[in-house]
């Protein structure tokens, strides 16, 4: 029988979280090439890589990744395990791990998260920003209990996922206030051969203002494009174009970044998913994102997207 050897495991656990040798051996007090060693050893009784470079820090493989969770199940049972026996209450926060796809607008992700802190256990959130694929791969493993993104899970992949849609809204077009005083009134017209900003060409919002922009014959001089939606805005704060984004957020947006609202379009759909690995979500926080999602983004008579004040009802009820 092959017997782990938990020192192993714990050098390796904490280089993991460090994502650095060096800056390990200074929270352990041991030699850089101790560690390595330790490491190195582990590795060949696993027969795999824990590891690769990545400039100066370190980044987990696949192997890496799924014996980091195992790692981190096995230390946080040994500190409950001496909790126990010293009398000391184990009781903790409920742990929510959460991918989020970089596509998505960071005020869309803490309005989405919201009702997780509304439980009556307290909640560990962590989260983890990156591409689709990575995280649906973590998904799979287990290391994530959710993954937010802005579109289902695309047929044909290997990880057996399941999409639950929390909701859709149009999107609201913004500018600096001396750019949009001369937008409003003949918009959408008025944005032909205006300076835009847009998501990069992989995000499901831009196929949607690509479509609608070619349906209404608009030809915007596209002067930047972004994968990251925070970056995206803060050009657009800089007064470098008219940008869109979810309705949703509008009123953030509008005090957070001091823009002024062009206006709007309901045909382009901006939409929000939790992907997991349960056809019927079962853990809690993730259960609590759901249902408040589904119920506070609604469409009334007009076709417009509002959030309801379905937030602090849903405190309030739980």
């Amino acid at each position: 029988m092959e017997w782990l050897n938990y020192h192993h495991l714990y050098y390796f656990w904490e280089t993991a979280r460090e994502e650095n040798i060096t800056r390990a051996s200074e929270r352990l007090r041991l030699a850089p090439s101790t560690i390595s060693a330790q490491i190195g050893k582990l590795e060949e009784m696993l027969e795999g890589k824990l590891f690769r470079k990545t400039g100066r820090n370190l980044e987990l493989t696949d192997m890496g990744r799924l014996v980091f969770r195992y790692a981190d199940e096995i230390f946080s049972l040994g500190r409950e395990l001496v909790d126990t026996v010293r009398g000391r209450p184990v009781s903790g926060p409920l742990r929510l791990n959460v991918g989020v796809v970089d596509a998505l607008p960071k005020l869309v992700v803490r309005k989405l998260l919201e009702p997780a802190f509304s439980l009556p256990e307290q909640i560990h959130l962590v989260c983890r920003e990156g591409k689709e694929e990575h995280l649906l791969a973590e998904l799979s493993i287990h290391a994530l209990d959710m993954v937010l993104t802005d579109t289902p899970v695309k047929p044909g992949l290997s990880v057996k996922a399941f999409s639950h849609l929390l909701g859709e809204c149009g999107v609201t077009f913004f500018a600096v206030n001396s750019m949009a005083t001369n937008l409003t009134a003949n918009f959408p017209k008025s944005l032909d051969g205006i300076p835009m900003l847009l998501p990069g060409s992989m995000s499901a919002l831009r196929g949607s203002l690509d479509r609608w922009f070619d349906s209404l014959n608009i030809h915007p001089m596209v002067v930047g494009e972004f994968d990251d939606q925070a970056l995206l805005k803060i050009f657009g704060q800089a007064g470098d174009g008219v940008f869109a984004a979810p309705s949703v957020i509008e009123q953030e947006i509008q005090k957070q970044y001091d823009l002024s609202v062009i206006g709007r379009s309901h045909k382009v759909k901006e939409q929000f998913y939790v992907i997991s690995v349960e056809r019927i979500i079962k853990h809690p926080a993730v259960a609590a994102i759901q249902k408040a999602a589904t119920t506070s983004m609604l469409k009334d008579e007009t076709g417009s997207s509002r959030v309801l004040n379905t937030l602090a009802e849903f405190r309030q009820s739980n």
